[in-house]
């Protein structure tokens, strides 16, 4: 039979002590019942873990046997509670974070920076995905939390609304239509479109309201990712159509940005697993991103 934890402790104070009164002392419990669960620990391995030399108490080889592995024992145990006390705080721990590309670079930075500030010792992950992939990893529990631009209606995940962004455009700084507040759709239309797939929301949401206008606009050049569509802008091959974290990203680079009109509003939402209670670093890094979009 194994040794219970009990025993291990009064194992390990005789050995310290060198006695068993004081070690029950150091335990706050009776010397009897130290004695007891010293002969029990005895019984249950099968030998003497002290011998009686002059009326003390000598550690007989077995003892000095196990001592190292008892005392490693131990720390793991402290290591352990150290832990679940850290993970009971949420201050410890991993978070996995799912986001399509824009959201990961121009969202998630401050909520990242405000979350690990007062949570050093959690590996945070943030991995950048299509809208697609960022739902597939959440439903599949391989992401904590997803952030995607557009609504979700995939039954497998609970969502949440967050702050809509607006759709403009990004374009060279001597362009003629950065002269411009703003800048129509019928304008828009004019020029060489640059913007993202039918399949992402933004270049959805241009199409629509060019049909609802009866504008016969198109995009085109389609790319995947607002940074490719700055960097086409740049090299002057058009303007580009974009969300507004797409447009942050264009003026960190040196293009103008400008709102397009009609306003065109478009979707965030924080995806998270469905039926599933959030823990707390993930409450609390979804509170991050909350209040880094206010």
């Amino acid at each position: 039979m194994s040794l219970n934890l009990r025993e291990l402790e009064v194992f390990r104070a005789v050995m310290e002590a060198g006695g068993v009164t004081a070690a029950a002392e150091a335990l706050g419990m009776s010397q009897p019942a130290a004695s007891k669960m010293l002969r029990q620990a005895e019984e249950r391995l099968g030998f003497a873990l002290f011998r009686r030399e002059n009326r003390a108490l000598v550690p007989t080889p077995e003892a000095h046997a196990l001592l190292p592995e008892l005392l490693g024992t131990f720390a793991a145990l402290d290591g352990l509670q150290r832990l679940a006390d850290a993970l009971r705080a949420g201050r410890s721990g991993q978070l996995s974070i799912a986001a399509v590309p824009v959201l990961a670079t121009a969202l998630l930075p401050r909520a990242v920076q405000a979350f690990r500030a007062a949570r050093p010792d959690v590996l945070l992950r943030l991995r950048a995905m299509s809208a697609l992939e960022v739902v597939n990893a959440v439903a599949d529990h391989q992401a904590d939390l997803g952030v995607v631009l557009g609504g979700c209606g995939d039954g497998r995940v609970e969502v949440r609304a967050l702050p809509a962004s607006v759709v403009g455009c990004a374009l060279p700084s001597r362009h003629h239509l950065a002269k411009r507040a703003g800048l129509t759709l019928a304008e828009v239309a004019g020029e060489t479109v640059i913007s993202l797939g039918p399949q992402q929301p933004v270049g959805q949401l241009v199409r629509d309201a060019w049909a609802a206008a009866g504008l016969a606009g198109r995009i085109d050049i389609e790319v995947s990712q607002s940074s490719i569509a700055c960097a086409l802008v740049r090299a002057g091959a058009g303007i580009a159509v974009l969300d507004g974290f797409g447009l942050a990203e264009a003026e960190a680079q040196g293009l103008a940005t400008r709102p397009l009109r009609p306003r065109i509003p478009l979707a965030v939402t924080l995806v998270a697993p469905k039926g599933r209670v959030p823990s707390r670093l993930a409450a609390t890094f979804r509170a991050a991103v909350e209040a880094s979009t206010r």
